[in-house]
């Protein structure tokens, strides 16, 4: 099996399958040593993603949220994944649906191919190069869709523009970014599907002033690079990957539809 883009989104739809399992069950609640959520679908998702993946590319390096939380932390080159098997932990545990599979490739520090799968809305979001990226309804563990959807940011609105922001994670400084802009709507929403409403033309900017991991936007930014938008951080440089010295987090960072940087 290559690894190929229909190769990511079949692990992420039965990966999302394995959420899903959990999801309708009365799971538990445990708590990690960042006093972050953590529930059995983490762990299950993981270990079905690192297994297909190795399955696909024996070579490849994987960085992956729950690994790297249990002290695995792999040597990679230039070319590596990052997975984080159910991001939106927090709206995994509201029973909101807002939550999603991420699995993305990376060479030398951009994110060049990735999967943004939301199992309890059935959408999948597939970046196959850094200029061609679809979207399709998806059912966990269902067949590949046939029927794709070409995704495309939408030209800014005159009216005034749509603004994601993180429905756990909102800060009076994300408030403060908007404040530079005209802006008719804020949507809030969870996971990496604030990336995935920019690269649908559903909205038009996201701003993320706040600590996250690089498994939490690597596909995210695969999806909406791929695209026509872009992910950069405050000083107008790009967003990249790999950074190991700073243990893989990143800095703030907005991610632009039509719109240009204040």
């Amino acid at each position: 099996m290559a690894l190929t883009p229909d190769t990511l989104a079949r692990i992420a739809l039965d990966a999302g399958q394995e959420i899903m399992r959990i999801y309708r069950t009365e799971f538990s609640v445990d708590t990690k040593d960042d006093k972050s959520p953590l529930t059995e679908a983490d762990g299950r998702a993981e270990a079905l993603i690192l297994a297909r993946l190795a399955e696909a590319d024996p070579d490849l390096k994987v960085i992956a949220e729950e690994s790297v939380a249990d002290g695995i932390v792999p040597e990679h080159g230039a070319r590596f994944a990052l997975v984080d098997p159910l991001d939106g932990t927090k709206e995994f545990i509201a029973r909101n649906g807002e939550f999603t599979v991420n699995i993305a490739i990376v060479e030398h520090g951009r994110a060049v191919m990735g999967v943004v799968y939301a199992p309890a809305l059935d959408r999948l979001f597939v970046a196959e190069s850094p200029s061609s990226a679809w979207q399709a309804k998806a059912a966990p563990g269902g067949s590949l869709p046939t029927e794709r959807q070409t995704l495309r940011i939408r030209r800014a609105p005159a009216a005034g523009l749509s603004a994601v922001a993180s429905k756990s994670h909102r800060s009076p400084e994300t408030d403060a970014w908007l404040a530079n802009y005209h802006v008719h709507e804020i949507v809030a929403a969870g996971s990496s599907l604030k990336f995935c409403l920019v690269a649908a033309g559903e909205a038009d900017v996201y701003p993320r002033l706040g600590r996250t991991m690089e498994w939490d936007t690597a596909a995210g930014q695969a999806v909406v690079e791929a695209a026509g938008g872009r992910v950069l951080q405050l000083d107008g440089a790009p967003l990249l990957y790999g950074k190991r010295a700073r243990g893989y987090d990143n800095p703030d960072f907005v991610v632009y539809g039509d719109v240009s940087p204040a």
